[in-house]
C-alpha cells in the first residue's frame, strides 16, 4: 500500500473525520442515556413517594404505626423494589423505616435524615453487606394529614444505573474500533473504485507514443472535472499529432529536397579535382569541401532515414529473419573497416535464430552498431558481435574493448545529434544520429536495447528482439 497515494491520504482522512463523529456521537448518545436513566429513576421515586402520600392521606386520626407500615409494604414493597423508604412524624418521631433491599446495595439504617425538599436529589451513604461507600438518589417530601405532619423520604441505589451506564461504554469502546476499521476500509475501496477512471486514464496515457499519434484517452463521462480534463487532454494530442506530423513532413521534404543538390554538387566538384588543369592547392581545398559534402550526405541520409521510421515504414514489409546468418553476413561486410582500422572483428558461425521485421532495417541496426564499435575502439582492440536466444527473446549483442561512455552521457547516447566526442565524431564524419536510429528501429520493432559499459575498459549493446510469432503483437 502506497502510504503517499491520493487515495490512502483521502482514506485516512475520511477514517479520522468518522472517527470524531462515531467519538461525539457515542458521547452523546452516553451523556443522554444517563439522563434519561436519572430522569426515569426520579420518576419512579416521585410515584413511590405519591403512593406513600396517599396512604398517609387516606388514614384516620389516630392511625398507629403498624398500619401504616403495613399499608406501605402491601403497596409499594420497599425490600422488594430496592427501595429506601422512611416516614417521620414531625417533627422527629420515626413512624417507618424499610428493610435492607433484595440487592443488599444499600444499609437503610445509615441513610441519613434529610430536610424537607421538593426535587429528588443525590446523595452519598456509607451501606452495602461489605461496607463500601454506595450512591443514593434520595426526596424527602413533607405532607400534612389528618392523622399529624409527616416527612416523606424515598430513595434507591445508583448502582443499577451505573452499571448500565457501564455497559455502554464497553459495548462503544468495542464497537467504535471496528466501525472506524470498517469505514476505512469502505471508504479506501471507495476513493480507489471513484480513482479507476484516472487509472485508466493513466494507463491510456503511458502506452501512447510517437508510433501511435491517433490514439486518444477515453472519455469518462461523468459531467465533472473529470470529463473536462479527458476531453482537453485529446484536444491537446490532437494539436500535438498535428504538431508532430507537420515537423515529420517538414523533415523528410527537406531531406529529400537536399539530396539532389548535394549529389549535384559531389559530382560537380569531383569532374573539377579530377580536371589535370587545377592546381594542387585548389584540389586540396576542393577535397575538403567533398568532405563537408559527404558528411551533409551522411547527415541527411540519416534525417530521411528517422523520418521515414517515425512514419512507420519499417513496419509495412515483415518477414520472417534469420538474425545469426544476417549478422554473420553484415560483419563480413564490415571486416573490411575494421581492418583499415586495425580492429579486429570476431562474429563466429551460430545456429538459425528467426525474428520477425524488415530485414533492411534490422541489417542497418547491425551496421550502425558495428561502426560505432569499430570508430569508438582502438588499434589493436577487439569487437564481438553475437546472436543468441534467452529467455523468450532473440538477442543481439556488439561489444568492444574501446574507451567506453562517460556516466554522465550514458542517459543520452540514443537522443539524436548527441556526440560523446564531438571533435572526433565530426572529424569522421558523424552527426549523432546512427544510435537514434537504431533506436527508432528497435521500437518499431517491439524490441528493447540497453548499454553496458565500463569507462576505459568498453561497452556492450545488447538488443532483445521479439520472437518471430511475438513480434507483431510487441510493438507500440
Amino acid at each position: 500500500m502506497n502510504h503517499r497515494s491520493l487515495a490512502f491520504r483521502l482514506a485516512v482522512w475520511y477514517a479520522l473525520l468518522l472517527s470524531a463523529t462515531f467519538a461525539l456521537v457515542g458521547t452523546g448518545m452516553l451523556f443522554g442515556f444517563r439522563q434519561y436513566l436519572r430522569s426515569s429513576l426520579a420518576d419512579s421515586l416521585q410515584r413511590r413517594s405519591t403512593q406513600v402520600q396517599q396512604i398517609l392521606e387516606q388514614a384516620p386520626a389516630g392511625v398507629s404505626n403498624a398500619a401504616i407500615a403495613e399499608a406501605i409494604n402491601a403497596r409499594v414493597a420497599p425490600e422488594f423494589n430496592n427501595r429506601f423508604v422512611r416516614v417521620t412524624r414531625l417533627p422527629a418521631s420515626l413512624v417507618y423505616r424499610s428493610g435492607a433491599p433484595a440487592d443488599q446495595s444499600f444499609d437503610p439504617l445509615a441513610v441519613p435524615s434529610l430536610a424537607p425538599r421538593s426535587v429528588p436529589f443525590r446523595a452519598t451513604v456509607q451501606g452495602g453487606t461489605a461496607g463500601h461507600i454506595q450512591r443514593l438518589v434520595l426526596s424527602a417530601t413533607p405532607v400534612a394529614t389528618a392523622s399529624g405532619r409527616y416527612l416523606i423520604e424515598l430513595g434507591s441505589s445508583l448502582d443499577s444505573i451505573e452499571a448500565l451506564q457501564e455497559r455502554l461504554v464497553r459495548l462503544l469502546g468495542m464497537l467504535l474500533p471496528v466501525l472506524v476499521i470498517c469505514a476505512a476500509a469502505a471508504g479506501y475501496w471507495l476513493v480507489n473504485r471513484a480513482l479507476r477512471p484516472v487509472d485508466r486514464l493513466s494507463q491510456m496515457a503511458a502506452q501512447m507514443s510517437v508510433q501511435n499519434l491517433e490514439a486518444r484517452l477515453p472519455v469518462v463521462r461523468s459531467g465533472d472535472a473529470l470529463q473536462r480534463l479527458s476531453i482537453a487532454l485529446n484536444h491537446l494530442l490532437t494539436r500535438l499529432r498535428d504538431s508532430v506530423l507537420s515537423s515529420r513532413r517538414f523533415l523528410a521534404d527537406a531531406s529529400h529536397e537536399l539530396r539532389t543538390p548535394l549529389t549535384v554538387i559531389k559530382g560537380e566538384l569531383q569532374e573539377i579535382v579530377e580536371h589535370p588543369k587545377v592546381p594542387s592547392e585548389l584540389r586540396d581545398r576542393i577535397g575538403s569541401v567533398l568532405e563537408e559534402v559527404a558528411r551533409l550526405e551522411h547527415l541527411v541520409a540519416g534525417l530521411l532515414a528517422l523520418s521515414r521510421l517515425d512514419a512507420g515504414e519499417a513496419q509495412r514489409e515483415w518477414v520472417d529473419v534469420d538474425l545469426a546468418a544476417l549478422a554473420t553476413s553484415t560483419a563480413d561486410q564490415m571486416r573490411l573497416l575494421a581492418e583499415d582500422r586495425g580492429v579486429q572483428l570476431q562474429s563466429p558461425a551460430l545456429p538459425p535464430v528467426f525474428v520477425r521485421g524488415d530485414r533492411a532495417r534490422l541489417k542497418q541496426v547491425i551496421v550502425n552498431l558495428l561502426d560505432n564499435a569499430i570508430r569508438c575502439t582502438p588499434r589493436g582492440g577487439l569487437v564481438a558481435l553475437q546472436s543468441l536466444a534467452a529467455e523468450g527473446y532473440h538477442v543481439l549483442e556488439v561489444r568492444d574493448t574501446g574507451t567506453g561512455i562517460p556516466p554522465e552521457a550514458l542517459p543520452h547516447v540514443f537522443d539524436r545529434f548527441f556526440r560523446v566526442d564531438a571533435a572526433r565524431s565530426r572529424e569522421e564524419g558523424g552527426a549523432g544520429l546512427g544510435l537514434s536510429i537504431v533506436k527508432s528501429i528497435c521500437t518499431a520493432h517491439g524490441a528493447q536495447i540497453e548499454v553496458e559499459t565500463v569507462l576505459g575498459e568498453g561497452s556492450c549493446f545488447r538488443v532483445r528482439f521479439p520472437s518471430a510469432g511475438a513480434g507483431p503483437s510487441l510493438i507500440p
